[in-house]
């Protein structure tokens, strides 16, 4: 079993709370995402996603629970998603509205984000946080 571990970034929701960033590189461009355990799912950005892939199919799947809510989503598979070492091709994804995520995040002097780790990418490299050294760990079988 190969161990990948991705650093993290912690940020300060001006003392509310914190929440865990990672570096993701997708269609060739280095971003980040919030590590969010509590997600269902992993999500994109529905701007970002539509920039990239234009002909998108409209879901009226709800089904992608998040610390964030959202109204209508998109269905997308991304040609190649690295985090870290971890790299996945033709990953399907939804895209969801991030924009009032964004715009927090912005207004607390923090980075964009352009996705959401959930449980899904979690569970399936069965992931583990460590907190003291700040880093992600993923396993997979190579």
């Amino acid at each position: 079993m190969r161990t990948i571990a991705v650093p993290l970034i912690l940020i300060n929701l001006q003392d509310d709370g914190f929440h865990l960033l990672v570096e993701i590189v997708v269609f060739g461009l280095k971003l980040f995402a919030v590590v969010d355990t509590g997600a269902s799912r992993s999500v994109f950005d529905k701007t970002f996603i539509k920039s990239h892939l234009p002909e998108l199919t409209e879901s009226e799947e709800t089904h992608a629970t998040t610390l964030f809510t959202t109204s209508s989503t998109l269905q997308a598979v991304i040609p190649k998603l690295k985090i870290g070492r971890l790299v996945l091709t033709d990953y399907h994804t939804v895209a969801l509205d991030l924009s009032a995520v964004n715009q927090t995040y912005e207004g607390l002097g923090h980075r964009p984000i352009a996705a959401i780790i959930g449980c899904d990418l979690l569970l399936e490299y069965q992931a583990v946080i460590h907190y003291k050294k700040l880093k992600l760990f993923f396993y997979s079988n190579p």
